[in-house]
This record gives C-alpha cells, sequence and structure tokens, in this order.
C-alpha cells in the first residue's frame, strides 16, 4: 500500500494529471482546455477554458438521478421547526428562488448580499445566485450596522437578501433595523431587498426598495431557471475575514476549481458517501458553512444538515439526537462547542444512538489536547482536527483515512496533521525566508505557488492588496504566508503555535502564546484559557492568561498559584503568566474564535477597536472591570 509521502508527493510532482483526474468528480459542459495557468504568479487559474456550475453539480445532477433522496435538513431549536427538502424540492425552491432574482434585474456578475439568519432561503439564495452566475457575498447575520455597511460599499450589491430577524438562545435579534441603518450609512445603495418574514420581529418595509420574500415567491412558483455555464474560473463569490479592520478584505472565489477541490476533500478527507448525511454546526457567514453546510456536502449528494440554535438548548444533548435521528455519519464542529459541552453532564454524550456516526472533525481554532481526548472517549469515534482559512477554502493540514491505496494517516492529539495533497507546505525562518529542514524547528507556515484549486483567487478588487498582504512578507521569498508559526515533528506532523503577531517576547525569549495556552489546559480545573501578551516595561513583554474554570467556586489565589507551578513544571519559569484571572466567560467572534487582541488591548488600556463580531459584550466588560483598566 502506498504511503500518505508518496500519495502527497505525486500531487505536487504531477500536479495537472493529479488535478486533471479529480476534476472528473463534477459535471463540465465544457471539458477544460488547460489544467492549471501559472503564467502571472502569484496568480493561478485552474482548469482553463472549461464551464460548469456550481448549483448544477450540487443539486441538479443529484435531483435528476435520486430525487427523493433527502438534500437540505433544517432544524431550528430557536423556533422548533424541522423541515427535510429532497433533491427534487430543493431544485424547485433554488429556480424559485432564481427566478425571483432575475426579475429584479440580477444577472451574471451581479452581486447579491445575504445577510440572514441560519434558515433554508439563506441556502437556497446562495444556490440560486451560483445557478445564474451571480456572486454571493454572505455577512454573518446580525452583524452590527457599521460593519455591514462597509461590506455594503465593498461588494455594492445590487439586492440584499435578509430576513426580519435570527434566534440565539431564544432571543430575538431584530435584523432589519440594523440593515436599514446600514444601508443609510453606506455610499452604495442596493436597488430592492428581499425580506423574508419570519414573524418574529415586525418591521416596516421601504416603499419602494423591499420586497416580500413570500409573495414573489408564490408569483414564482414553479418557474424554470436553466442554469448559466460559466468559465471556470468566474467568480462564485467573495467573503469578507472576519476580524479585519480598515477596509474589509474580500475573499474572492472560483467555480470550477472550488467545485473540484471540494467534491476531492468530501471523498477523501471526510471520507463522505451520496445518501448519506452531513452535519457542520457551523454558520453559513462563515467559510465552513459555504464549503461543508452548503456546496460540499450536495456536490458529493449527501444530505445536509443544517441547524439553527445552541448546542445546549434544550439541552446538551441536542446535537447527539440529530446524529440519532438522521443518521449523521460525519460531523463538523469547532473545538469552543466541545468546550462548552465539556461544562455539562457527561451522560448526555451517551444517551443517543451514535453508531452511524464515523468521525466528528474539529476546527476553527487549534484543538487542545485535553479537550480532544475528552472528547474521543465520550462518543468512541475518531476526533480529527483540521486547520484551515477562509482564503484556502478547505482543509490545508489534517490526516487522509479514505484515500483508496493509501495508508491512513494517524491522528496525533496536539496536531491538527499533515499538509494535505496539493498543498506545497513550507516551514521557514522569518528572517532568512530559508526553509527549517530539521525537526521542532519554529517558523512561519507559507505555501509555495500554485495554490491548489478551491483557494482564494485574489483579493476582491484589489489585486495589489492580495499580492501585498499574503505573498510579501517573507524575506527573498514570494509564497503564501498563513501568519501563523508551526513546528514540524520527527514525523512530519505540523503544530501551529498561534498567530505571528501573537508570539510573545519576554526579556528576549520568544513564546507562542498558543504553547503557554495548550500548558493551561491540561490541568484538570481549566474549562478554557486565553493567553495575550501585555506590554511590560521591565520584560518588554509578559504573559497574562484568562482562565474559565469548570467550577467557578474554585476560583482562589491557591488555585492561581497552582496553575503557575503547573506551567513551570511543564514549560519552565520563563513561560509562566505574570498572572491569572479567572472570569465567567471569554471574549469571542459568533463564529467561536477568541478575541485574544481585543483581551490584549483591554488589559494595556487600550481601545480594543471593532467588536462587532463579539458574541457577548459581558466578557470583555469583565475583564476591564477586573483590571482596572490597566495592565497587571
Amino acid at each position: 500500500m502506498k504511503t500518505y509521502a508518496d500519495f502527497h508527493r505525486h500531487s505536487l510532482n504531477d500536479r495537472d494529471a493529479f488535478w486533471a483526474e479529480q476534476a472528473k468528480r463534477i459535471d463540465w459542459h465544457t471539458p477544460p482546455q488547460q489544467v492549471c495557468d501559472t503564467s502571472r504568479p502569484p496568480f493561478a487559474r485552474w482548469f482553463v477554458g472549461g464551464t460548469t456550475n456550481l448549483c448544477h453539480n450540487a443539486v441538479d445532477r443529484h435531483a435528476a438521478a435520486r430525487p427523493d433522496d433527502a438534500a437540505l435538513i433544517w432544524v431550528s431549536t430557536e423556533v422548533g421547526r424541522e423541515i427535510v427538502y429532497s433533491f427534487a424540492q430543493l431544485h424547485e425552491e433554488v429556480q424559485t428562488m432564481a427566478a425571483m432574482l432575475q426579475a429584479q434585474g440580477v444577472g451574471e456578475g451581479d452581486r447579491v448580499l445575504i445577510y440572514m439568519p441560519m434558515i433554508p432561503e439563506a441556502a437556497f439564495a446562495m444556490l440560486a445566485c451560483a445557478r445564474i452566475g451571480a456572486i454571493h457575498s454572505v455577512v454573518f447575520g446580525g452583524f452590527a450596522s457599521v460593519s455591514l455597511a462597509s461590506r455594503i460599499d465593498d461588494a455594492a450589491p445590487k439586492l440584499i437578501v435578509s430576513a426580519d430577524a435570527g434566534s440565539r438562545g431564544g432571543k430575538v435579534v431584530p435584523y432589519k433595523p440594523l440593515l436599514d441603518e446600514a444601508i443609510t450609512l453606506a455610499a452604495h445603495k442596493p436597488e430592492r431587498v428581499l425580506m423574508v418574514d419570519r414573524g418574529l420581529a415586525p418591521f416596516t418595509p421601504v416603499a419602494g426598495r423591499d420586497l416580500d420574500y413570500a409573495a414573489l415567491r408564490a408569483q414564482h412558483a414553479g418557474a424554470q431557471v436553466p442554469v448559466v455555464w460559466l468559465e471556470s474560473n468566474r467568480i462564485s463569490y467573495t467573503l469578507y475575514t472576519s476580524g479585519t479592520t480598515g477596509k474589509p478584505k474580500g475573499v474572492q472565489r472560483d467555480v470550477g476549481g472550488y467545485a473540484v477541490a471540494l467534491a476531492t476533500s468530501m471523498d477523501y478527507v471526510f471520507g463522505g458517501k451520496a445518501g448519506e448525511t452531513y452535519f457542520s454546526t457551523s454558520d453559513i457567514g462563515w467559510v465552513v458553512g459555504h464549503s461543508y453546510i452548503v456546496y460540499g456536502p450536495l456536490i458529493a449528494g449527501m444530505a445536509t444538515l443544517m441547524y439553527e440554535g445552541l448546542p445546549i438548548n434544550p439541552d446538551a444533548a441536542i446535537w447527539w439526537s440529530l446524529v440519532e435521528k438522521y443518521k449523521v455519519t460525519v460531523m463538523f464542529s469547532a473545538p469552543t462547542a466541545v468546550r462548552v459541552l465539556k461544562k455539562h453532564d457527561p451522560a448526555l454524550l451517551k444517551r443517543h444512538d451514535l453508531s452511524s456516526l464515523r468521525a466528528l472533525f474539529l476546527a476553527g481554532e487549534p484543538l487542545d489536547e485535553p479537550t480532544g481526548r475528552w472528547i474521543a472517549e465520550a462518543l468512541g469515534v475518531p476526533i480529527i482536527d483540521n486547520y484551515w482559512q477562509t482564503e484556502t477554502g478547505w482543509p490545508l493540514l489534517t490526516v487522509a483515512h479514505h484515500i483508496p491505496g493509501v495508508a491512513p494517516v494517524p491522528t496525533r492529539f496536539g496536531s491538527p496533521g499533515v499538509p494535505m495533497y496539493g498543498y506545497d507546505v513550507q516551514l521557514l525562518d522569518e528572517q532568512t525566508g530559508e526553509p527549517l529542514t530539521e525537526a521542532n524547528q519554529k517558523g512561519v507556515l507559507t505555501i509555495a505557488h500554485p495554490l491548489p484549486p478551491g483557494c482564494l483567487q485574489t483579493v476582491w478588487g484589489d489585486d495589489e492588496r492580495f499580492v501585498r498582504t499574503y505573498w510579501s512578507s517573507v524575506p527573498g521569498k514570494q509564497v503564501y504566508s498563513t501568519f501563523d508559526w508551526g513546528l514540524r515533528d520527527e514525523d512530519g506532523y505540523t503544530f501551529i503555535l498561534g498567530r505571528t503577531d501573537d508570539v510573545i517576547n519576554v526579556a528576549g525569549h520568544r513564546l507562542g502564546t498558543r504553547e503557554i495556552e495548550e500548558c493551561i489546559s491540561s490541568h484538570s480545573a481549566i474549562a478554557e484559557v486565553a493567553v495575550v501578551g501585555v506590554a511590560d516595561q521591565l520584560k518588554g513583554q509578559v504573559a497574562l492568561a484568562f482562565v474559565v474554570l469548570r467550577d467557578p467556586a474554585q476560583a482562589s489565589p491557591a488555585l492561581e498559584a497552582e496553575v503557575l507551578k503547573h506551567v513551570d513544571g511543564q514549560l519552565g519559569a520563563v513561560a509562566r503568566p505574570a498572572r491569572v484571572h479567572f472570569v465567567s466567560l471569554l471574549p469571542k467572534t459568533r463564529s467561536g474564535k477568541l478575541l485574544r487582541r481585543a483581551l490584549q488591548a483591554v488589559a494595556e488600556g487600550r481601545d480594543p477597536g471593532d467588536l462587532t463580531t463579539l458574541d457577548d459584550p459581558t466578557a470583555l466588560a469583565q475583564v476591564k472591570t477586573l483590571l482596572g483598566h490597566r495592565s497587571a
């Protein structure tokens, strides 16, 4: 049996042959004339001359072959509803939505901004845009008006699709006032706003601009809208990276390369098969939602489970009840969600029959070993870490278990895995740009040109920014920088040590916050931890740790001393935080990412900046009170 290292090497050394074979996984209206055009580095064009359509590959071909099979399963514990759409029904709904968009003048190349909760209409809108060649730009539902306005101005949409409100933990979040304010603030004014009224929050339509979804749907029901065949390198969508400051940075993705990359990953990485069920707990506002709620599973012919609600409502067994009910075979979530479940009765993970589940994939932030081991033992299925970015569109580092004729790569707690096929990953010295060839050397994680299919083409409307931001940071090399520190062990596993700008320099010692976090999180009393570096007059920087305890009643000076001693014992005194602060929650975005920079700013008495992605404002308020707006 071939080793994975040989398989990976083949994907790089025989790149065009490898990807030409993978391109057979999707339907092409016109076959590609060239696999990869690298004539203008760092830009790359994939499957040049081929014409295809994302919606056709996700919906039409399956509706023709297996019309009655489940395609989209929507479950909302917020409003107590469940709907299962077959591929035939999804095909009808998407065509209806496409006709509604066309009736408002939306055509090939036009932008449609989607600002919606996790409801089926959001998926219909995305697929309808793909069907007619419009470019969708999804903005996370509930985003604040100022941030939404900046995205409206950057995308310049002809039309916006939205809803009256979302719901989170039983609390209604009205969208319409946020949207109206954003359009007021934006220089660009969309011609039309298509409103889905869920009956959650009353609103007044803007005359001449706002359209009622239900009325238009009735008007266009039964419409037949043919797909628009698009050259592979046409734009499928733009997606703004979370946490962007200043002018928004829209990740721009193609059509054909993305379809091929997702189809391949659904097989080689996830092992998903047509007729099975895939459950990603993410949101369509993030890249995981694009790749592995909407497009990836449907391209593979799987049913995709779209969930609106919290992982603990009505109780912490809700996800597992859905796994049992819908025979979920592959599940994708985030370490943050697992840490939330750790705070609840572990018996809840045993309540339901999980025999259909083959693996749980986790991504979005590093998976610490204690959390990984806990959920692995609780579920009794493989826990597969994976590392990627909005920019890459699909996993960059993980382990592949499903490649025919290739030996599976074992998981290793603490590491997301090894480079995936097609990615020429290099660890480089940040000062010299030279490759780090010895094991356990810390360097910048980079990818050589060309990026594989499915990755970003450029930054929307700004090729120069694409080159400057991603390809110009390593001395003497034109390589894509992930802006993450990493190291590779003797067996080739990569370990992520945190952002290159999250390195702490303590008295001349360079420390990754990730290393300290992993150490602290291994203490039995700790549920979650965030470590940041703050300015210190003597040492340049010191580390501060903010810790959520499994039992808040345990918070005490004695426990703080115990945690510090724990760090001393594992990493040495140089890595010991100046303080360990006990908090009830950590500041996170709605996608579950820790806002470490905001923590650092508060700890240094600075303005934390744009907090529109903050899930719970009380988290930072608690830190401000705790620190008295001063560093410890």
